[in-house]
């Protein structure tokens, strides 16, 4: 297995993240290339994807912000393809992204995840992440 940095756009890339994201979400939208190739560009925004055989068969996004109490990030997005879970791309993902957050001087990185989704609870728990007592709020500026 390898996980990289995604640095360029591909058509192939999109074709992989687009056939990822119906497991990640049943309401996520295919990516045009160019929204993609806007995304790998984005100031502070790192699209991380784990290959095995060959193949792409999972990505992880890394979001770091400045804010007045320090250097953040959130970890978004986290999917790997339902025929190769188990095999510790999950956990290879989440080590590349905080070693790259580390890199860039964060101090803490979060993220969210359903409870039903236990197995990635468990992972996350795992690579060292601890549960936070917080309520998460959503503001939808979509119709």
């Amino acid at each position: 297995m390898i996980v990289s940095l995604v640095t360029e756009v591909s058509a192939e890339l999109g074709e992989s993240v687009n056939a990822l994201l119906p497991q990640l979400s049943s309401s996520a939208r295919p990516l045009s290339l160019e929204a993609l190739t806007s995304m790998v560009r984005a100031p502070g925004t790192s699209l991380f994807v784990a290959h095995h055989d060959d193949q792409m068969v999972g990505m992880l996004t890394l979001v770091t912000f400045l804010i007045p109490t320090g250097r953040r990030a959130l970890i978004e997005d986290v999917v790997v393809d339902e025929s190769v879970r188990g095999l510790g791309i999950g956990v290879a993902l989440t080590t590349a992204a905080l070693d790259h957050a580390r890199q860039l001087g964060v101090t803490t990185v979060d993220l969210t995840s359903r409870p039903a989704r236990v197995a990635a609870n468990a992972l996350y728990k795992k690579v060292g992440f601890s549960q936070r007592e917080t309520n998460v709020y959503r503001f939808s500026l979509e119709s």
